[in-house]
């Protein structure tokens, strides 16, 4: 069975990074696309970033470009969200979604539970 597990949230102080991390099973890990959404109270899931199969293209919405960073490392089966110069607005709960593909073995989208981000002084 497909599991996304989130981890490395908590309490940070505004100006300060965190990473996070989802580990992933239950499919082969190599072959698809996974992305980051984050929900914050009152408001829904946003897309955070995207990054492919392969590692080399990678998307960001434009409210964390430049300060978060989408990387894999197939070796541990891991997607890793770096988030520098946080900032309160970026408290949110955060997922790791792997984006399903129609005629393959995994053809529907599977969501993590999710992690808890607070950025506050």
């Amino acid at each position: 069975q497909v599991q996304l597990v989130e981890s490395g949230g908590g309490l940070v102080q505004p100006g300060g990074s965190l990473t996070l991390s989802c580990a992933a099973s239950g499919f082969t890990f190599s072959t698809y696309s996974l992305s980051w959404y984050r929900q914050a109270l009152g408001k829904g899931r946003e897309l955070v970033g995207t990054i492919t199969s392969t590692g080399s293209s990678t998307n960001f919405a434009d409210s964390v470009k430049g300060r978060f960073t989408i990387s894999r490392d197939h070796t541990k089966n891991t997607v890793y969200l770096q988030m520098n110069s946080l900032k309160p607005e970026d408290t949110a709960v955060y997922y790791c979604v792997v984006l399903g593909v129609p005629s393959t073995s995994l053809p529907y989208d599977y969501w993590g539970q999710g992690t808890q981000v607070t950025v506050s002084s």
